[in-house]
């Protein structure tokens, strides 16, 4: 209702447009934290890949330091590359794309 008086409202959070909203969250936290843990990724990467504010997620796991789960279509071991790499790396097609291979942590 203020908007219709002139009064700016505040946008929503990039959160509140995620497609992991209504989502089983079980599916973004899976036992393996590589790429290849199977099914269990492959669902939540599945679900990222059709977010429209994936970069957004990405950034906010990488920039807080989020070591769990699937964030942005990333895996923690790939937001740990992603930090010790720099943020410049953050919107790389290979990691928008899912492509991003094996990236541990040792």
């Amino acid at each position: 209702m203020a908007e219709a008086h002139g009064c700016p409202t505040t946008p929503p959070h990039w959160r509140d447009r995620a497609a992991c909203i209504g989502e089983d969250p079980e599916i973004f936290f899976p036992l393996s934290d590589g790429l290849a843990a199977g099914a269990d990724a492959r669902a939540a990467m599945a679900v990222c890949r059709r977010c429209p504010v994936l970069l957004d997620c990405r950034s906010w796991a990488v920039e807080h330091g989020e070591d769990d789960g699937i964030w942005g279509a990333t895996t923690a071991a790939q937001r740990r590359a992603l930090r010790r790499a720099g943020h410049d790396t953050l919107a790389s097609p290979v990691y928008v794309r899912g492509e991003a291979g094996d990236t541990q942590d040792e």
